[in-house]
């Protein structure tokens, strides 16, 4: 049974860091592309970062630069690392696992991610 777990949301100062894990069960990477979303209260869904099958990646605007999508495909595990947070980088943040030869797509149950003073 697929099951995406993220883990290591939490409160952090604006400026500071945070890394975000995603641990993918019965995913092969190489048949999937990864992406981590995020919701911030009363906003819609919205793609943050993703990670090809081949590696390539792609980011929102507002986190070029700061933030860094990886995955580790001998752990089945996809990274967020997340830098220089803002206070706008509040939200729940979920791992996404894509299809690429089916239309399977799955969500994580998501991780809170507050920056604040």
């Amino acid at each position: 049974q697929v099951q995406l777990v993220e883990s290591g949301g939490g409160l952090v100062q604006p400026g500071g860091s945070l890394r975000l894990s995603c641990a993918a069960s019965d995913i092969a990477f190489d048949v999937y592309t990864m992406a981590w979303y995020r919701q911030a209260p009363e906003k819609q869904r919205e793609l943050v970062a993703r990670i090809t099958n081949r590696g390539s990646t792609n980011y929102a605007d507002s986190v070029k630069g700061r933030f860094t999508i990886s995955e580790d495909n001998a752990k089945n595990m996809v990274y967020l690392q997340m830098d220089s947070l803002k206070p706008e980088d509040t939200a729940v943040y979920y791992c996404y696992a894509d299809g690429i030869l089916s239309s399977h797509k799955y969500w994580g149950q998501g991780t809170q991610v507050t920056v604040s003073s």
